[in-house]
């Protein structure tokens, strides 16, 4: 995984790219080149054309969407240029019957004369609404489609599911991402930790997502670590320094000495609990006596809670348990009862308040039957439902041309929701008197802002009789400027800031739109010019039919 570190300057913005190596101008499909050179030969080099980047519909049977991907597009702008190692690859790629001239006009091409829009990352976004307006020279929007698509459709689909994991965890819940081993690839898995965290997961497992993007990494260890030790005698050391007195302590007697305590306070046989996984969580919690995490199932809550108390004796605080097995609500409901009684019993307030960490094989759908069930899990690690997006794989973005040479262009389907809407076209969010959001209106790009205070009318774009009169409170113009003359015009959001935003924007949504089951649709609506400006085009541009 090759990283990439650049320096680009913008008057006082300063931008520092860790960008993936992989991402640049041949990470696209073939076709994009081959219709470059058909649109050179043919003498089209001049033509200017503007695309719009949008989805149709929103992805897990849900209402809403996360934008995100923006800084990646915009880096890939940055360092657009084919090397001599990718020209030579092409001229054996391509036909034999290319000319050479072709091949110096992309090793000249940049992205200086490429004018991108956008709307903010990490903002709650719909259909249809253009997510990147990209305006410029014909052949080179049209070669950065595919590339734009791969960043913008994965990171928005995982921010979004993301999102929709923090929504039915609630806030006071951990979340962290464990997905690396079950990702489509390392590409896929350094992804999936990235979004994840910008949609509201607290940390991630993967260790160079950590390093690359300044994500929290956490950990504890598996089964395999427990099943490698089989009884005392395999310990190595078997102390631990007392941090308040400062003397060595055999946390082995120590550990033992409280198994025997607690097997009548809880009423476990000792002859149930493991010297095998005691000796594990001894080795471990030696080796972290700060940080003490242990992997249990219900016959090694005894075991935890004897090297539990044991630290304790030695001024230290276990953290928790993780559970990884079995019916998560009832184990997560025993421990925490089994964690107050020691608590109350050795007057120990702290230990009926330790962590609780769930990991098995959990979805949106598992989190939610839990809530129902009342478990008592303080933090959920999840991975492979997550990051392969176990609902919906695909977002389906999709890059349209809706203008060239200021025509307008449309195109036709007998399926309306493929219609595109043609045009340079603007983009607001109207606000309501309770500060929710109640519509976003497409405009034509010659149209004036609509006006707080004043009536607006909305329309649905394909439905004569859909519309509606909005008096918004508010107006946020959605789309802005974020490259143009070859550099980012636009101070970027780190990636804590992308992530607030994201909490952010989904409060501007009313609870309806958010719920799980039958959400309520948000709407997207046109200008009323804009309406009949599609509608007359449609008719000019759609086949008259004959009868005989």
């Amino acid at each position: 995984m090759a990283e990439m570190k650049t320096i680009a300057t913008n008057g006082d913005i300063a931008y520092r790219s860790r960008q993936n190596g992989i991402i640049q101008p041949l990470l696209t499909d073939l076709y994009q080149i081959t219709m470059a050179y058909a649109y050179w030969k043919s003498g089209k080099i001049n033509d200017v054309a503007v695309f719009d980047l949008f989805f149709r519909k929103n992805p897990f049977q849900g209402e809403f969407t996360i934008f995100a991907g923006l800084e990646e597009c915009l880096k890939f702008l940055q360092k657009f240029h084919y090397s001599d190692s990718d020209i030579e690859y092409l001229k054996q790629t391509l036909p034999p019957t290319i000319e050479q001239e072709f091949f110096e006009f992309l090793r000249q091409l940049t992205a200086k004369d490429i004018t991108v829009y956008a709307i903010e990352e990490g903002s709650v976004v719909f259909p249809r609404v253009p997510l990147l307006r990209v305006d410029g020279p014909l052949i080179i929007v049209q070669l950065i489609e595919t590339t734009l698509l791969t960043l913008v459709n994965y990171a928005s689909l995982m921010a979004t599911n993301a999102a929709r994991y923090r929504m039915a965890a609630g806030k006071n819940i951990q979340l962290l991402e464990f997905g690396l081993r079950r990702a489509q690839g390392p590409d896929g898995g350094l992804s999936a930790s990235k979004y994840c965290y910008v949609g509201g997961f607290d940390g991630t497992s993967n260790v160079l997502a950590g390093k690359l993007f300044n994500i929290p990494v956490r950990g504890t260890h598996a089964h395999s670590y427990i099943t490698s030790f089989s009884d005392f005698g395999e310990l190595q050391t078997r102390i631990l320094r007392d941090r308040r007195t400062n003397q060595d302590r055999d946390l082995v007697a120590l550990s033992t000495e409280w198994r025997h305590r607690l097997s009548e306070l809880l009423h476990i046989l000792t002859d149930e609990a493991s010297d095998g996984e005691l000796a594990a969580l001894v080795s471990f919690a030696i080796a972290f006596p700060e940080g003490f995490v242990a992997l249990v199932d219900t016959s090694g809550l005894l075991n935890f809670c004897s090297v539990a108390l044991a630290l304790n004796n030695l001024g230290y605080r276990a953290v928790g348990i993780r559970i990884d097995s079995g019916d998560l609500a009832y184990l997560s409901n025993k421990s925490r009862e089994v964690f107050r009684t020691i608590a109350d019993k050795y007057d120990i307030p702290w230990f009926a308040d330790m962590m609780i960490m769930a990991s098995n094989d959990i979805n949106e759908e598992t989190i939610l039957s839990l809530n129902e069930q009342e478990h008592k899990i303080d933090c959920f690690g999840i991975g492979t439902h997550l990051v392969t997006c176990q609902r919906q794989p695909a977002l389906g973005c999709v890059y349209k041309m809706v203008e060239i040479n200021n025509t307008p262009r449309i195109k036709l389907s007998q399926d309306v929701g493929k219609v595109t809407m043609p045009g340079k076209k603007t983009a607001y969010r109207l606000y309501g008197a309770d500060g929710h959001a109640l519509i976003d209106l497409l405009q034509r790009s010659i149209e004036s802002t609509p006006e707080v205070g004043q009536k607006v009318l909305c329309r649905h774009p394909f439905q004569e009789s859909k519309r509606a009169y909005v008096i918004p409170t508010r107006v946020e113009p959605l789309l802005k400027v974020y490259w143009e003359n070859g550099q980012i015009v636009r101070e970027l959001p780190d990636l804590d800031e992308v992530r607030h935003r994201v909490q952010t924007s989904l409060k501007t949504l009313r609870q309806d739109h958010k719920r799980n089951l039958n959400p309520t649709p948000y709407k997207v609506a046109v200008s009323d010019n804009l309406y009949s400006f599609i509608h007359d085009l449609w008719l000019q541009n759609a086949p008259i039919g004959e009868l005989s």
